[in-house]
């Protein structure tokens, strides 16, 4: 089937919408609003008050245009406060991984193919590496080439600083179990080596969610997150884990929270989270996969 669908002008957008049944009662303020987010981009937010089994997706629920919007704001509000938290946690993950493996193994450990479960992998990991070193301006990295021939790499403290979080991921989960990898998890407050993996994986796909200026409120995450309840400080019960469902925001959320206040312990980043759950606007819980008595649950009483 080919695709026939014409763009139409903010004045047809504006009555479109009024004909599905969303409510706009100012021409100009709705105008301004789809001349900074684009029709399509608000289509996400709309999407759950509308029968999107029909054609012209009419709206099912009364709502208005500064209702949406106020959603829109919030999910804004709540992709910065997840882009800052996940700042913090990738600065310490790489800060953790360097320095352990450094200790144990040398300043160039990354190019050893026996600290590595999978070589084939190894290999594919240490060319994007290879790439993202040729690309980089980084003064330090210049710097490095420019003086020395060997080895072929800078030293893991400078070459893992310019890594991806993607990449750091997939290096840390090819890396086989020692004591080294266990000091790491230790760190973060977990006892299995699968769960720090699992996680770095789920925070690398709600980064790039994030960098992209993606929708989190309503979203159903491919990369679910597991979630233990015997880790060394509280996180759930075991009862407490069922009540979550692992591919909505709300149990990301929970891991990004425990994780935060591994490395700071007076981090106010559970406070933060909080306030911005109390002050959602509508009914956006479930959306959230937010569960009822969500505040008893023991990663918000630290």
């Amino acid at each position: 089937m080919k695709y026939t669908k014409p763009a139409i002008s903010i004045e047809n957008q504006i009555a479109q919408l009024r004909d599905r049944g969303l409510e706009i009662k100012d021409d100009d303020y709705a105008t301004k609003c789809l001349s900074s987010i684009s029709y399509y981009r608000l289509r996400a937010y709309t999407y759950p008050f509308q029968d999107n089994t029909t054609p012209n997706h009419p709206f099912i629920e009364k709502i208005s245009l500064p209702a949406i919007i106020e959603i829109y704001d919030f999910d804004s509000k709540l992709r910065q406060l997840t882009f800052k938290s996940l700042e913090k946690i990738e600065i310490a993950l790489r800060t953790q991984i360097i320095y352990h493996f450094s200790l144990v193994h040398g300043s160039h450990w990354q190019l050893i193919p026996s600290l590595f479960q999978d070589t084939a992998r190894f290999a594919s990991h240490l060319e994007m590496l290879n790439k993202e070193l040729t690309r980089s301006d980084e003064t330090f990295i210049k710097h490095y080439y420019s003086k020395y021939t060997q080895p072929t790499q800078p030293p893991s403290w400078m070459s893992l600083e310019i890594a991806s979080f993607g990449l750091l991921s997939k290096l840390f989960r090819n890396l086989k179990k020692g004591d080294a990898k266990n000091e790491v998890i230790q760190y973060f407050g977990l006892k299995k080596f699968y769960e720090l993996e699992n996680w770095m994986l789920c925070f690398t796909n709600l980064r790039n969610i994030c960098a992209h200026h993606g929708r989190l409120y309503n979203r159903r995450f491919t990369a679910k997150p597991k979630l233990p309840y015997n880790t060394v400080n509280p996180l759930f019960s075991k009862i407490q884990t069922k009540e979550v469902f692992a591919n909505k925001y709300y149990a990301v959320m929970c891991c990004l929270i425990y994780t935060c206040l591994q490395i700071d312990s007076e981090s106010f980043i559970a406070d933060n989270f909080k306030e911005l759950l109390q002050n959602a606007p509508l009914s956006i819980t479930e959306d959230m996969g937010i569960p009822d008595e969500w505040e008893s649950h023991e990663i918000w009483n630290r």
